[in-house]
């Protein structure tokens, strides 16, 4: 028996197409869900695993699969549902999962053979029984995963083009910010792998720098720290040899023991989540986490590249306080909490979200031909009504914002600033690079949405 396990592209999305700039591949991570789904599949399966970021096979010139398994984010449901038509137009069946399968379960049935919503390790052996013996369901309801049934990844099948390898320690976030979907995926209770499969996953990642996909690291709980420094210990005590990057919330700063084991046991970078730079903005979207404590944010990302860990900072452009001039002071506020990169999304309304029912409910919803404007709901695109930006004038905040901090004299100063200090210069230039080359074909893609937008609306009109 043969399977496909296939990671749909997006070419609107520049930052994952590797052939358009060589910085990009710093920038491509392993689509490690499947590759996790691979080693809960027995032997007598064929698996091939396919990243179309990395470049779309000639599937004709492939043997026919038995069966194809699809994941999709929100933005690569248009590529899967024009994959599932080319298989199933071949009699090979179709399972489609993942985030957007779960969250938009009727589009998805539609254009699928069988549909396997929430997170599939629970139900992938009985759907795979089931295919093997013709009898697949139109529906598998994995639900939420126990960790300790979570499968080492099969790493081994997806080898060259990457420059980092991927792992997950947990799942679930209880912090459910409002424009965040992963509390109504993952759950809102704070899940960890066993910290001996954790690290015998590391030991079997050939890359030597690795991306923790959790989506929050550490926790927000006390227990949930004391999880990290013994997990943290036990990578130290492994002797690993790997460099990695996470996502962690703020609180990541306020414990200099936690701060000191992450480093030895190999961390070189953070991303942290900031959103706004106002409190009310902060209120808007749920993070209040962010405004315990009367937070000095400086002082926080100081304490964390102390300790030679570089510092992403995300910011969201596109909040009801947002008004004319949010990308120049999101620029300034971000050169003053000393970040290393920086990494501004568009307010985007995602199916499952809070968002999304609240747009949805004031028609705010810009992009809503559905499923052909999925492919724009990439965070990179504005697709809803902004309360005090017109589409040029958050595409115009976006610019001067991206512009502002990645001048090359900016740029200048951080790596300069970090050679001194000894905090990986070389890394610091690379992602500042990174983000300066997608400047031009950023601009490229804005163009051409504002053409689209424009054509899409007056077709409304018209009709």
């Amino acid at each position: 028996m043969r399977l496909y396990l296939i990671n749909p592209s997006n070419p609107l999305v520049s930052i994952v197409n590797v052939k358009e700039s060589r910085w990009n591949r710093y920038r491509v991570w392993k689509p490690l869900g499947l590759m996790v789904l691979a080693g809960l599949t027995p032997p007598e399966w064929e698996i091939v695993i396919v990243d179309e970021n990395l470049g779309v096979p000639d599937y004709q010139s492939m043997p026919r699969p038995d069966l194809v398994g699809i994941t999709a984010f929100t933005s690569q449901a248009n590529r899967a549902y024009e994959l599932a038509g080319h298989f199933r137009s071949l009699g090979v069946p179709v399972v489609m999962g993942g985030i957007h399968a779960t969250m938009c379960l009727n589009e998805v049935t539609q254009r699928a053979d069988s549909v396997v919503t929430g997170e599939a390790e629970g139900i992938w052996p009985q759907v795979l029984q089931d295919a093997r013996l013709g009898r697949l369901k139109r529906r598998y309801d994995g639900g939420l995963a126990e960790m300790n049934d979570v499968p080492l990844a099969c790493h081994d099948l997806l080898t060259g083009g990457y420059a980092f390898g991927a792992i997950q320690t947990t799942r679930g976030c209880p912090l459910n910010c409002s424009f965040c979907s992963v509390t109504t995926f993952n759950g809102a209770k704070y899940r960890q792998r066993p910290i001996a499969d954790v690290v015998r996953e590391f030991k079997s990642i050939r890359e030597k720098r690795v991306l923790v996909v959790d989506d929050n690291l550490i926790g927000t709980r006390p227990e949930h720290i004391a999880r990290a420094k013994d997990m943290f210990r036990a990578m130290a005590k492994a002797k690993l040899r790997k460099e990695w990057i996470a996502q962690a919330t703020i609180n990541f700063a306020d414990d200099e023991e936690l701060l000191t084991l992450a480093a030895k046991a190999g961390c070189r970078g953070v991303f942290i989540g900031f959103e706004s730079p106002s409190p009310e903005g902060l209120r808007e979207v749920g993070k209040k986490f962010n405004l315990l404590k009367g937070r000095d944010f400086r002082a926080s990302v100081r304490r964390i590249q102390r300790h030679k860990i570089l510092v992403v900072g995300s910011f969201i452009i596109g909040l009801d306080v947002d008004k004319p001039g949010i990308g120049k002071h999101i620029s300034e506020t971000a050169s003053q909490y000393g970040v290393d990169n920086l990494n501004v999304l568009f307010l985007t309304p995602l199916p499952g979200t809070r968002l999304w029912d609240q747009m949805t409910s004031q028609g705010r919803i810009g992009l809503d031909t559905f499923p052909e404007d999925w492919k724009y709901y990439t965070l990179t695109f504005p697709v809803a009504q902004y309360k005090h930006l017109s589409l040029d004038g958050i595409i115009e905040e976006m610019t001067s914002c991206d512009r502002d901090f990645y001048s090359i004299s900016r740029i200048a100063r951080r790596v300069w600033g970090n050679f001194w200090r000894y905090r990986k210069p070389l890394i610091a230039l690379v992602g500042n690079l990174t983000y300066r080359s997608n400047l031009r074909l950023n601009c490229k893609a804005y163009a051409d949405l504002k053409c689209y937008w424009s054509k899409s609306h007056n077709c409304l009109k018209e009709s």
